[in-house]
């Protein structure tokens, strides 16, 4: 007789991962999200939160998403290309379009699904070339297609061009990278990427989860940042962090667009977005338009608070933006440092392999617009607190 099937066998792994300090399950928070959080009666500083501009809150997205469900209902009934595109989907890709300045845009459920649809263009025929440091959404996203794949060190311009060369215009190559990178906090080389794109005849393609709403005028991304409309294929962003409420787009070519709704399998076999979501998503697009003031104050406290730490000795791993990372090492040194802040009243997420190398472990701050001075003063006193006292500075 066989042995009845059972999931003990994973509990093996699960302590396995508590040993090396790489098991965490999800903190459940009480209330809204913002710059203070409640979880357990505990009020704590968030240092961990995408909200870059506190958009998840902001009275004109709500308004818009409650008015869409009086008028439109709670979803939309199908998928986009049976009887779920309401005019509301439409005018959201229309207006990110313009907002992009691209000819169209295309609307997915997440950033992560984008990547996975976008990535569907590409077949036997074609060379994808990838930052070694791309977000999870790529990586996943390739593995699905049949493309010939290579990788280039972070950021390496010698070795991109050498991949390029490798090629020899056998295949149509693309290259693809983080406008910002998720972890380090730093921001790619577009105009250099550009320019061995054209020197080589190859296509560029920029995931923006990270630069939405952070870079370039009125956050309209790392192509506005450089000056390099135009010269960018394929724009990828997320609706979830700046903008504040859930999604992914794609932005490029109109025959681009028309190509993904009859190829991209997230999009023709997923639901569409409920139309408070599509409606609180125009309203967040529309108010970046007029949001340049909460952008440069998001600078200002993000330059601030990594100045502060760098002044301390904390090594943040090249940060540019307002993801500043700061360095602890292997994952239980890490998970420790995580969890020493957060009795100090600082929740900073700790982030270890396999997201990133085994000796590379850090806790990841993100500041927002939302945050004050006062808040950011009071996050790095504990951090340097925790530092001294596990060893990490001196004190």
């Amino acid at each position: 007789m066989m042995p009845k099937a059972s999931f003990e066998y994973l509990n093996g792994e699960l302590e396995r991962l508590q040993q090396k300090g790489m098991y965490r399950l999800p903190t459940v928070w009480s209330g809204a999200s913002g710059p203070w959080m409640e979880t357990d009666g505990r009020k704590l500083l968030q240092l961990s939160s995408n909200n870059y501009l506190g958009f998840t809150g902001h009275p004109d997205i709500k308004k818009a998403a409650i008015e869409a469900i009086e008028k439109l209902g709670a979803g939309s009934g199908s998928v986009r290309t049976i009887t779920g595109t309401l005019d509301i989907h439409d005018e959201l890709e229309r207006e990110l379009a313009d907002f992009k300045g691209t000819e169209a845009a295309l609307v997915f459920q997440s950033g992560f699904t984008t990547n996975q649809g976008a990535l569907s263009l590409l077949g036997t025929d074609d060379l994808v070339i990838s930052d070694e440091l791309n977000h999870a959404s790529i990586i996943d996203g390739i593995r699905l297609t049949k493309a010939e794949r290579a990788i280039f060190a972070h950021k390496d311009m010698d070795q991109l061009e050498l991949r390029l060369k490798e090629n020899d215009g056998r295949k149509r190559a693309f290259i693809i990278t983080d406008g910002v990178f998720s972890m380090d906090g730093d921001i790619a080389p577009l105009p250099e990427i550009v320019e061995l794109a054209e020197k080589y005849g190859a296509f560029v393609y920029v995931d923006d989860a990270h630069a939405s709403g952070v870079l370039g005028r009125n956050g309209k991304g790392s192509t506005d940042h450089f000056g390099l409309h135009g010269r960018v294929h394929i724009q990828v962003g997320t609706l979830s962090k700046a903008v504040g409420v859930v999604g992914g787009y794609v932005a490029g070519a109109d025959v681009l667009k028309r190509y993904l709704i009859h190829k991209a399998r997230p999009f023709l076999f997923s639901t569409s977005q409920p139309p408070a979501v599509a409606a609180a998503c125009l309203a967040a697009i529309r108010l970046l338009r007029r949001s340049q003031p909460l952008i440069d104050r998001l600078w200002d406290n993000a330059n601030f608070f990594r100045t502060r730490l760098q002044e301390e000795g904390f090594d943040t791993a090249g940060s540019e933006t307002p993801i500043v990372p700061i360095l602890i090492g292997a994952p239980d040194k890490t998970a420790e440092f995580s969890r020493l802040l957060l009795e100090e009243g600082v929740y900073a997420q700790g982030i270890v392999y396999p997201t990133v190398a085994m000796d590379k472990g850090r806790v990841r701050c993100i500041v927002t617009a939302a945050h004050t001075k006062d808040d950011l003063t009071f996050a790095v006193d504990r951090i340097v607190a925790v530092a001294k006292r596990t060893g990490l500075l001196k004190g």
